[in-house]
């Protein structure tokens, strides 16, 4: 009996289900030391749901890793071949990066393919060679490091454990909505950073040495428009998943409240953040609020610092809409 037993735990099949476990762990990991908007919302979901957000965050940030932290001379090198292995792991083959191999399993449960990965690669492509964008970059680099990201959220979002679920058009451009709104505010908040060390501006014709209040409030106004679309789709999800997307909603209103009240030649030079304890109590109010039908399309961004009313009306820069 213990040696059937003992053969049986070392099958092929059992010991691929512990491989499969173990690279989601790995994800889990990655997310857990990076994250703490995204990995607080993340907390609130169910298990199944839980893991596959780990596994998209984790590919997501190797790739960005690779182009921002390594910066090394192969730098292109190393990402074709990650995305080589995320593309074996998605075809369903065995991959030797676990965060690969728990991404391909995400996106074959999940019905992730390869019209929204690989506009991403496109994108992380762009940062090896780009440190200045036009307005078509611009959109093309927002699309595929942003907006397919909020598509492979909502495809976890909308699954069951039976495998994907239908995505209402309307519900899929709130999620894309959702993704570039995040992805400006980052920009935002990271405006010294990129151009301190890594010599970039994401926004078309910004001229970061001569950042002005209106230039802060142009992009603010449409990231406030990105989120408001994004906010009128959440009565689509499930409860669970609606809750840990408004905590993330609430937190990054909170945060772009934070970027408006700082002056902006002061925001070209310091990272502005919500403080963890902030987090925790909006993600408690999204919890509170998000069981009610309507209301988490509502909800007002929690109470803070009054948003400083720009002195002009210069826009920010040419192509930037």
């Amino acid at each position: 009996m213990k040696g059937r037993a003992r053969a049986a735990h070392h099958s092929n099949e059992t010991s691929l289900a512990l491989f499969d476990e173990a690279s989601q762990a790995a994800a889990g990991q990655v997310i857990g030391s990076y994250s703490t908007s995204f990995g607080m919302g993340a907390k609130l979901l169910p298990p199944r749901m839980r893991t596959h957000i780990a596994s998209i965050y984790a590919m997501v940030r190797i790739a960005d890793e690779i182009v921002d932290t390594y910066q090394g001379a192969d730098a292109g090198d190393v990402l074709d071949r990650f995305e080589a292995e995320v593309h074996r792991a998605m075809a369903g083959r065995f991959s030797a990066d676990v965060i690969a191999h728990a991404f391909g399993l995400t996106a074959r449960a999940t019905g992730i393919d390869r019209t929204l990965v690989d506009p991403f690669f496109a994108s992380m492509r762009m940062d090896l060679t780009l440190d200045r964008h036009d307005a078509e970059s611009y959109a093309r680099y927002i699309y595929g490091s942003a907006e397919v990201i909020g598509e492979m959220c909502l495809a976890v979002f909308l699954s069951t454990p039976q495998g994907p679920g239908e995505v209402p058009e309307d519900v899929r451009h709130g999620a894309r909505q959702l993704g570039s709104a995040y992805q400006k505010i980052n920009f935002l908040r990271d405006l010294g950073a990129d151009v301190d060390s890594r010599g970039r501006v994401y926004f078309p014709g910004l001229d970061v040495t001569a950042l002005t209040d209106a230039d802060v409030a142009q992009i603010v106004a449409e990231c406030r428009t990105e989120l408001a679309v994004a906010r009128g789709a959440l009565a689509a999800l499930p409860t669970r998943p609606r809750g840990a997307v408004l905590a993330t909603v609430l937190i990054y209103e909170d945060l772009i409240r934070r970027i408006e009240a700082t002056d902006a030649r002061r925001l070209a030079r310091t990272r502005v953040s919500v403080p963890r304890l902030t987090k925790i109590t909006l993600a408690a109010s999204a919890l509170r609020t998000a069981s009610k039908p309507g209301v988490a399309a509502t909800v007002p961004p929690a109470d803070g610092a009054e948003a400083r009313k720009p002195t002009s009306t210069k826009a920010p820069g040419t192509g930037h809409a």
